[in-house]
């Protein structure tokens, strides 16, 4: 019986991410409709896209290489919401913990890196150097803030992290306890989204998309897939890390979508960071910060 349980956890948990991340998508969509001025996409809208895009017939396909690229990037995810506690499930987060979900978090990024490689477009291949390049500027304050909480949790397991949260109440939430750590933990994320202003790698205006120029039909929709479980993912790991968790799936939504749609909200409002600027910003500032947080949680 616990084996069925934990298989069918294995299963609900990434769907779940799928379906609350298209939720994430369309109020991003929303978000920016209503500061521009315009209406916005329609409710369905995210799943109308993905579902048209892998109906398209794709002409061809760049190798094997190109297929398994698209595989990591969604892939990636998939195993790192098995790792995300929820309400009610927790799936292998006690056997995974902190360290083995920071590595799953950064598969989809060399994944999209390899698909693309394979396309030998030039378009591509600056748009995947300029995502390396933001994924080790913005790598260093996250690695620096998942050590510094699991210091100050004397553990790696998210389950645990989430019960001492909420052992009592919000005065133990992360985000009261170790607010440095929290404000450079929500700056790392707003860059692991690649979103406004830390597009950079995409850039319609300079480089053609940069790594979607060779993605259409069933590569595009998974990439469209892969953000949806890019947004969760984000929501729920700082949650998890300085919100307390979830206690009911009422609350884990409210926070949630919160980590994601506020901060994006601010975002919107500026220019798009030039790579050069990106690094310097990450390296800077939310590093300085979790570098500072961090000497609080060691002293």
């Amino acid at each position: 019986m616990h084996w069925t349980h934990l298989l069918l956890e294995l299963i609900l948990m990434p769907l779940m991410a799928f379906f609350i991340g298209m939720g994430m998508v369309l109020t991003l969509r929303k978000i920016g409709a209503k500061l521009q001025r315009r209406i916005g996409p329609p409710f369905f809208q995210p799943l109308y896209d993905i579902l048209k895009l892998h109906a398209k017939e794709t002409q061809s396909s760049h190798g094997l290489i190109h297929e398994i690229g698209i595989v990591m990037a969604i892939g990636g995810y998939v195993a790192a919401e098995t790792l995300l506690p929820v309400p009610g499930m927790n799936g292998i987060a006690q056997q995974g913990g902190l360290i083995t979900l920071a590595y799953m978090t950064m598969i989809p990024s060399l994944g999209l890196a390899l698909g693309v490689g394979q396309c030998a477009n030039p378009n591509g291949s600056i748009g995947i150097s300029r995502a390396l390049t933001a994924m080790l500027a913005y790598d260093v304050p996250f690695i620096l803030v998942v050590f510094g909480t699991a210091y100050a949790a004397q553990s790696t397991n998210l389950v645990e992290i989430i019960a001492a949260q909420q052992s009592d109440g919000i005065a133990s939430w992360g985000l009261v306890q170790n607010p440095l750590l929290a404000l450079a933990g929500l700056l790392a994320l707003q860059g692991m989204l690649g979103k406004q202003p830390f597009e950079i790698y995409v850039a319609p205006a300079e480089i053609a998309t940069g790594p979607m120029v060779e993605m259409g039909g069933k590569f595009l929709g998974g990439l469209f897939i892969m953000q949806c479980f890019q947004l969760y993912t984000a929501g729920v790991l700082y949650t998890s890390l300085f919100l307390g968790g979830g206690e009911n799936w009422l609350t884990f939504l409210v926070k949630i979508f919160a980590v994601v749609s506020i901060p994006m909200a601010i975002a919107y409002l500026f220019p798009r960071f030039r790579t050069e600027d990106l690094v310097r910003f990450f390296w800077k500032w939310p590093t300085f910060l979790a570098l500072l947080g961090l000497a609080f949680v060691l002293h």
